[in-house]
């Protein structure tokens, strides 16, 4: 004999629910109730590769923060007085003339530091901070690019091939470095996120 699902929620209150509070409601009824019935969880789903190298990023950015004596800054954290967020974004994104420029064809430069956490972050990453920078500013810019000179996606796209092949063998880089890196444990008095 099958069992009958009820809804999570009784008919009469639906009215009384906000749209998005409803549906997370339902939405989990429903998956604890396909959990129950099967008896099992199913596996845990894969990060996304943005997500991935989010994380190992922060985790990097996290450590160096922290080497220098400073709190890595969290969503939520009150802000710090304005001296100490002067140091951590000093420290975070480097200081002085940024090293490395890139001048779009909007007419935009686009500039970054090779110090700073971020840096090394993106270094031991993609291995090649420099070339990541730079090739990572042009296809971020593909779209403004096709607008500012008339053309199609498609044909900026095809002008830029080179360019966005070398941000994606870039990107698989930094996976799997990030892969590697986040299944190492966390040293001793490393912060956690």
């Amino acid at each position: 004999m099958r069992p009958r699902i009820r809804p999570a929620v009784p008919p009469a209150a639906v009215p009384y629910l906000a749209g998005p509070v409803l549906a997370g409601f339902l939405l989990a009824g429903f998956l604890l109730t396909g959990f129950l019935l099967t008896g099992c969880a199913g596996p845990a789903p894969r990060p996304a590769p943005d997500e991935v190298v989010k994380a190992a990023t922060q985790r990097l950015t996290d450590a160096c923060l922290t080497r220098q004596g400073l709190a890595p800054p969290r969503p939520g954290q009150s802000p710090s007085p304005a001296a100490g967020q002067r140091r951590v974004n000093a420290a975070l994104f480097g200081t002085g003339r940024p090293e490395l420029s890139v001048a779009l064809p909007t007419g935009y430069i686009v500039r970054a530091h090779t110090d700073g956490c971020l840096a090394a972050a993106q270094r031991r990453l993609y291995g090649d901070q420099r070339r990541w920078f730079r090739t990572s500013t042009i296809v971020n810019n593909l779209r403004p690019e096709a607008e500012h000179t008339h053309r199609s996606l498609t044909e900026v796209r095809a002008l830029r091939g080179a360019e966005i092949a070398e941000w994606r063998r870039l990107r698989a880089h930094a996976l799997s470095e990030a892969t590697a890196l986040l299944e190492e444990p966390l040293p001793t008095g490393e912060p956690r996120s």
